[in-house]
């Protein structure tokens, strides 16, 4: 749940208006479509105990469609010539309003919800004593599940044209809902549009950002309107003064899309949907917060500054990294150990409590790995190709920067600090969201790291994100952000790849397997399954499948592997193959990564077997055989199709650090750009830079070209 959502939680009356544009369709016929969507929310919430109030527009829009279809039926083709005079807007609200009802009832009749029909006027809200009835009347329907529905009796109303007067105590049906939710005492009003909330500009505008939590004193002068409704009287101009008008009377506001088809639950779920009106928002949001389009174009400038800068400049600013990581440690060991507890107390598996903890011992390696990475050759504007093209036309190729890398990870904290030198070495600028488990860990290595970048580069070089509600809008920055590599479970990959076009670099489970072949040194291949399992089961490059040859079954070997697992506290299920060997669970899926000090077995025919379980069951990530038949290590080498494929050495060397990368953002599955562990490397890209004396292409009239390749400075 949202944090400035969390008042839905003693939500119990809600008014939901339905805006003209939501109700009917681009023609002007009614959207039986989208309000059946609409009335089945309305069920849903009644049932639950929810007190619904209906509030609709509409009725001109239909009325209108209506009797111009009437007209045109009834009309000669000599008068369908003549110009035509607008119609009544009160004969449209008359005709429009009974079959706008007769439709609602229909509707709400087939989800078996009685409704109710309430016409107000401008003038009925002047006298008081209709006020205490009005209340009495919608308590009475309420406490009967009744819904009532409200609308603006527009046929009768004094108003000179539905459209054109805004005076009075309301002046359109979402001053009316605003003015009904404050009467009837409604806990939360929800105004329903054709857009998904309140922009900073035009919604159409694609600089226009969607505002989450409407602050006055922030946002009243600072955003432009669109064009008002289709059809109705207002726009979003009128529906924020509405919005304005019933928050700071006591009643929270959302504004949200109509067309999506459950956004009423989520709104009631907390979920941050439409933009929030609530008389304490400016206590929860500074007026001067950075939202995150400006946060990633601070982190795209202060990267391009530090591009700028000097490699020795560069390996300065790690080298201060290093050192104040470890010159705060006694104050991240507190932060991190109130994580850890925390994490304890709210029952977390103890395989992510052993990702989140911190030890001085791990914070000096993390120091350390900083050190190593300032001592790496200097990645940016390396000349990695260089080319004559013609007589003193000469071109160069050479490595760069990607831009800005957007990272979510979950649960550890250490890697925050790996992802943060990464980018200062390669030059990149950087957004991190992390685990809500660390968010204190997160926190206190975030304003060390930042607090050792000079003035010329800038703190918002790194920027940390605290909210997982933010990351939808970041996803939508594909003019920004360059890169987004996440870190976790498969459930978070997958999300954030259907949700973004912007390019993703990662793995989503890391579903290792070690082949023991037949061939193998029993006592090697003990080694190695122990340290692939245990040396940290909740590592990305751990075992999670044993493959064991047949023969290893007859001759006892794969006992003495079982023996091994289960005295190092190993809990293992078995495959198939495996039933009935041994005494230990059957395993439901070999497609499952424990993350902890468990694992499948399984038995294979041969190394084809293996090679195919692995194919069918894997994820890319890192594979390993054992075994001293040469020939049969180069047949699994060639034809495991990971991203990572190793001859009698642990899984666990796969790893940014142990590949001498310095530090790793991630272990990448994908076959575009970069696989495998990903460091500097993988967080840079190319670009064409051209030398020449004055050359004009002319059709190529007189260019001679050579196309002659140049030793470069790096000795390429």
């Amino acid at each position: 749940m949202d944090p400035t959502r969390a008042f839905v939680k003693n939500v119990k009356r809600v008014v939901v208006k339905v805006g003209t544009a939501v109700v009917t369709r681009d023609d002007g016929r009614l959207a039986v479509g989208r309000l059946g969507a609409i009335f089945e929310q309305l069920e849903k919430l009644n049932s639950q105990g929810f007190e619904i109030i209906l509030v609709t527009s509409g009725a001109v829009g239909a009325g209108c469609q209506r009797l111009k279809y009437r007209k045109m039926i009834n009309s000669s083709f000599a008068d369908l010539q003549k110009p035509q005079v607008e119609l009544d807007g009160k004969a449209c609200a008359a005709v429009g309003q009974n079959g706008l009802m007769a439709l609602y009832d229909i509707l709400f009749s087939q989800l078996d919800v009685t409704s109710s029909q309430l016409l107000v006027t401008d003038n009925d809200f002047r006298n008081t004593d209709f006020k205490v009835q009005l209340c009495q009347t919608v308590d009475s329907l309420l406490d009967l599940r009744s819904i009532p529905i409200f609308n603006e009796n527009d046929a009768i109303s004094t108003r000179k044209a539905p459209y054109e007067d805004s005076s009075g105590i309301f002046w359109d049906n979402d001053s009316l809902a605003a003015l009904l939710a404050t009467e009837l005492k409604a806990d939360l009003l929800v105004l329903l549009s054709d857009v998904d909330g309140l922009y900073s500009g035009p919604p159409t505008d694609p600089r226009s950002k969607l505002i989450h939590t409407y602050v006055k004193q922030k946002h009243q002068k600072a955003i432009s309107f669109g064009d008002k409704s289709r059809m109705g009287r207002g726009g979003m101009d009128a529906k924020v003064k509405a919005a304005c008008n019933a928050a700071y009377s006591g009643t929270p506001v959302v504004i949200a899309s109509g067309y999506a088809s459950d956004n009423i639950i989520k709104v009631l779920n907390g979920e941050r949907v439409g933009t929030l009106f609530h008389k304490d928002a400016h206590m929860w949001i500074p007026i001067t917060e950075i939202g995150p389009h400006e946060m990633a174009i601070s982190a795209r400038e202060a990267s391009r500054r530090l591009q700028v800068l000097t490699s020795e400049e560069r390996k300065k600013i790690l080298l201060e990294v290093a050192a104040a990581l470890e010159a705060n440690e006694h104050f991240i060991m507190l932060e991190n150990d109130a994580d850890v507890e925390a994490a304890r107390d709210a029952g977390y598996d103890e395989a992510l409590v052993a990702r989140l903890a911190l030890k001085p011992s791990k914070i000096h390696a993390l120091a350390e790995s900083v050190r190593r990475l300032a001592e790496m050759e200097e990645p940016i504007g390396q000349v990695l190709k260089r080319t004559e093209l013609a007589e003193g036309l000469v071109l160069e190729k050479k490595s760069c920067p990607l831009g800005v890398l957007l990272i979510v990870f979950e649960s550890r904290p250490d890697a925050l600090v790996q992802i943060a030198s990464l980018a200062i070495r390669s030059g990149n600028g950087l957004l991190l969201k992390g685990g809500k488990e660390a968010k204190r860990s997160n926190a206190i290595l975030h304003k060390v790291i930042t607090s050792a970048l000079p003035e010329t580069v800038g703190a918002k070089l790194i920027g940390l994100l605290t909210s997982r509600e933010e990351i939808p809008d970041l996803l939508k920055l594909d003019d920004v952000i360059d890169l987004v590599i996440p870190r976790g479970s498969n459930k978070l990959v997958s999300q954030i790849k259907s949700s973004t076009k912007i390019p993703v670099l990662g793995h989503s489970d890391g579903i290792c397997h070690v082949y023991v072949d037949k061939a193998a040194n029993l006592e090697m291949a003990k080694k190695i399954v122990l340290d692939a399992k245990t040396d940290y089961p909740a590592a990305c490059n751990a075992m999670e499948t044993l493959l064991v040859h047949k023969d290893l079954l007859a001759s006892g070997g794969m006992q003495e592997l079982v023996k091994e697992l289960e005295q190092e506290g190993v809990t293992l299920f078995s495959g198939p193959r495996v039933n009935g060997a041994v005494s230990f669970s059957k395993a439901n899926t070999f497609h499952h990564e424990y993350n902890s000090k468990a694992c499948t077995i399984e038995i294979v025919n041969n190394i084809d077997e293996a090679i195919e379980h692995i194919h069918s069951y894997g994820s890319s990530h890192t594979e390993c055989i054992v075994t001293d038949n040469h020939d049969v290590a180069e047949h699994f080498l060639s034809r495991v199709d990971s991203a990572a494929v190793f001859h009698n050495a642990s899984t666990r060397f796969c790893d940014g650090a142990r590949f001498g990368l310095g530090a790793e953002v991630g272990i990448s599955t994908s076959k575009i750009h970069a696989r495998g562990p990903v460091g500097v490397e993988g967080l840079l890209t190319t670009r064409w830079v051209l030398r020449g004396k004055g050359q004009v292409v002319e059709g190529d009239k007189g260019v001679v070209y050579t196309h002659k390749d140049l030793q470069t400075s790096n000795g390429y």
